[in-house]
């Protein structure tokens, strides 16, 4: 009997962290022109639906360029407000450093709500190791 007790607690505790993990999402962003307003609205609709998730957005390479201060969509919307709103709501935007070494950017070409990751790609992979779901717009 307490075996079974035993096995009961640790399929509950295996349930807790499935579903745990089922709330943090990873999204992946390397080209701004096609993926970022997507982006934007995807994390938007996932929130809207479940307002608990734990989202962090990564961009490395042209992925960055909708973060920078004054980027505006193929509209000529600014990026600024939608990342702004989503700030607020909980969501990271993470931006890769070694991109910003390789393209020859400032942290202060940046807006506000953008943090920093030493590289985009491992930052992602490490993000997956911990549960969380990977998701390319």
């Amino acid at each position: 009997m307490r075996i079974d007790k035993l096995l009961a607690g640790l399929a509950l505790m295996l349930a807790s962290v499935c579903a745990l993990a089922q709330d943090q999402t990873v999204y992946h962003i390397d080209d701004s022109s096609l993926q970022a307003l997507k982006g934007l609205r995807n994390v938007r609709n996932h929130l809207d639906t479940d307002p608990g998730a734990r989202i962090t957005v990564v961009t490395h390479a042209l992925g960055v360029d909708f973060l920078l201060d004054g980027a505006k969509d193929a509209n000529g919307s600014a990026y600024a407000g939608p990342v702004a709103a989503l700030k607020s709501r909980g969501v990271s935007f993470e931006v890769c450093e070694i991109t910003l070494k390789n393209r020859g950017l400032k942290k202060a070409q940046f807006i506000e709500e953008a943090d920093f990751t030493p590289s985009g790609v491992v930052r992602i992979a490490k993000l997956q190791k911990q549960g969380f779901a990977y998701i390319k717009p």
